[in-house]
């Protein structure tokens, strides 16, 4: 007889949980992992480029000097020495800041969590570019909000969809952005687009939250001022090292005014007490010395080969009437299919044929974007980019031909 389970605390979980689901790209990382399967799904930064000896160094040094340190608790904000760092890093973009504007997270990820505890009571109603950041509407979604959608072209968000809904008397608590090199659509937002932006926001008293985690892998075009640096009262600015160094060490950042800054100290506190001395004291000693440049140098070459492959292999295979965006730097393209195919209907066959990719659903609230997927060139080496794409485009064409047989 067949017995089934029940959840014995079902009728005790909160409300807000409700709306917490796994991503799809989470979901999808078990079957990616096997071998045999080219993967598209995940963004991971190619990691094995990193001098394995160089972090071994830095990482036995730490614990032969620091140890007391490194092996106990710390501050709620983060080392002192390590925002230090993050200070020079956002300087290569030209984003100044002060060590005591910054609070390290455990990732950009508790990041986003953080902001959207401190900013986000149910029913608000927040902005959103469609399609944006699935962690990002994962982390939001926790807080209960409202999600106004804003669309993206090839200049990145379409800021005068965000101007009408202002007129329409819409007040979104705060607008989310991934200006530069979009996750998932791969786009850069344009320099007319960043300045409409950071002008209507601030007369609108709307502040915006600006996502940075890609804006050092750029492989061509001029490098774009980042929100924050046009406007540092009105942005909040999130920052990571899992781009320009390994996402094992979880450092990510939030550069905010005092106000914003206290409450989301408070409020990692409460949730971790304090992040990883040992993994902060070895990022510090990582961006301290010289080398971090030239490692960085090394993977954005390889992400712009990469890109260049993927480019070239979609134009040989896909479907003549798909699309697809030409990033301009960091992990993604954007592809859009023809109306009559269904990404997410077609990932379990795409599966079958050991190629794995996100559907363009996971990165809208409302669950859109059957025709979409997001392809991440990051991680298959150039032949496996190839390959993969091959796999897809084969599958592409059969559903094709399977359509026009069908429809006359």
């Amino acid at each position: 007889m067949a017995s089934f389970d029940v959840d014995p605390y079902a009728e005790l979980y909160a409300r807000r949980t409700g709306g917490m689901s796994a991503s799809e790209v989470r979901a999808l990382f078990a079957v990616a992992a096997r071998p045999e399967v080219v993967s598209f799904a995940g963004g991971m930064p190619f990691v094995q480029a990193l001098p394995r000896e160089q972090v071994l160094e830095l990482l036995e040094g730490v614990l032969m000097d620091r140890a007391d340190v490194a092996l106990q608790y710390g501050g709620g904000q983060g080392s002192p020495a390590l925002r230090e760092r993050l200070v020079m890093l956002m300087a290569e973009e030209g984003t100044s800041a002060d060590p005591e504007e910054v609070v390290v997270t455990t990732g950009a990820q508790q990041a986003l969590d953080l902001v959207g505890k401190v900013l986000i009571d149910p029913g608000d109603l927040i902005a959103v570019e469609a399609p944006s950041y699935v962690g990002a509407l994962s982390a939001f979604s926790a807080y209960e909000p409202r999600f106004l959608q804003i669309e993206l072209d090839e200049e990145g968000m379409v800021v005068e969809q965000l101007e009408e809904a202002l007129l329409r008397g819409e007040r979104p608590k705060f607008v989310y952005t991934v200006p530069t090199f979009h996750n998932p659509a791969g786009v850069t937002m344009s320099l007319r687009r960043r300045e409409q932006l950071v002008a209507l926001c601030r007369e609108a008293h709307v502040p915006i939250v600006e996502d940075n985690p890609y804006g050092l892998l750029r492989f061509e075009g001029e490098a774009l001022p980042t929100l924050r640096s046009m406007d540092p009262r009105n942005v909040i600015y999130l920052g990571t090292v899992s781009k320009v160094f390994a996402p094992g060490v979880r450092v990510g950042w939030v550069l905010a005014e005092p106000g914003v800054l206290q409450r989301v100290v408070l409020a990692k506190e409460a949730a971790d007490l304090c992040g990883s001395n040992l993994t902060m004291l070895l990022t510090e000693r990582y961006l301290a010395a010289d080398a971090w440049r030239a490692n960085l140098a090394l993977l954005v070459e390889t992400y712009r080969r990469r890109r260049d492959v993927m480019l070239a292999t979609l134009a040989e295979h896909f479907p003549a009437d798909a699309t697809w965006t030409r990033p301009q730097g960091g992990f993604y393209v954007w592809v859009r299919l023809p109306p009559y195919l269904d990404a997410r209907a077609l990932l379990a066959a795409a599966v079958e044929r050991r190629v794995a990719y996100v559907p363009g659903t996971a990165f809208y609230p409302d669950g859109r974007g059957a025709d979409a997927m997001r392809l991440a060139f990051c991680y298959p080496t150039e032949d496996r980019i190839a390959e993969g794409v091959r796999r897809l485009g084969e599958l592409l064409a059969e559903e094709e031909e399977l359509y026009r047989a069908m429809s006359g």
